[in-house]
């Protein structure tokens, strides 16, 4: 090892050469800057091999989201299995990846964590990658999330919904912009517009009641007259 400076240069140039450095802060900058370089066979398999068994929970997040980028349809199993890690910041990982493979297969998995006692931060990557597939079968949930679930599963649902073609998507979003919580209603009225201001109340049409009999204006005199 060298120094930090150099080493982060040679990372730049060569992140594969850090996979197995000692420093789990390399490691998982390593893994974040394969890029394509995760697409070899050799590579992806050593980044599977950091998210099932390295013991740095960063660096398997790292590798969770990483593998997300590959497009590849084969690794939606081995990343639900890691969404059984202990660490949720490993879990949010593998949910954002599944999100960025958009696959139809975690649908089923992703709605049960998006409804389950997991951690708040959880269930919104959870919501946020059901919008991202796209898939219809997330609309009641994402549904009755909305309208219950913690606010900041209602705001991620707002967006979520934006994506699907339902006769009660728009009703949501609309009831959404009375959302008890302000970060809910801004997400609604930046989809679905601000509710329309009250009209004003129409002039009044009473005709002014006459004087009463004998009733004569005062009329008030300046002090100097």
């Amino acid at each position: 090892m060298g120094t930090l400076r150099a080493d982060l240069t040679a990372l730049g140039d060569d992140p594969r050469s850090f996979l197995d450095d000692p420093r789990p802060e390399l490691r998982r900058l390593a893994v974040a800057a394969l890029g394509a370089a995760v697409n070899e066979a050799a590579t992806q398999r050593r980044v599977i091999d950091l998210l099932r068994h390295d013991p740095a929970p960063v660096v398997r997040a790292a590798a969770a989201e990483t593998l997300g980028t590959t497009g590849d349809a084969a690794l939606v199993e081995l990343l639900i299995e890691a969404g059984a890690d202990e660490d949720p910041t490993v879990v949010e990982a593998v949910v954002a990846g599944l999100g960025e493979l958009a696959a139809p297969a975690a649908v089923t998995w992703l709605i049960d964590l998006a409804t389950s006692g997991a951690e708040t931060l959880v269930r919104e990557a959870a919501v946020a990658a059901l919008g991202a597939i796209g898939d219809p079968r997330a609309v009641p949930t994402l549904l009755d999330l909305v309208a219950a679930g913690p606010p900041q599963v209602r705001r991620r649902c707002v967006v979520a919904l934006t994506v699907f073609d339902d006769d009660g998507v728009e009703a949501a979003l609309h009831r959404a912009r009375d959302d008890r919580n302000p970060m809910v209603r801004e997400a609604a009225e930046m989809v679905v517009g601000r509710p329309p201001d009250p009209a004003p109340a129409p002039p009044s049409t009473e005709a002014t009641a006459p004087p009463p009999p004998g009733w004569t204006p005062i009329e008030i005199r300046s002090v100097e007259e």
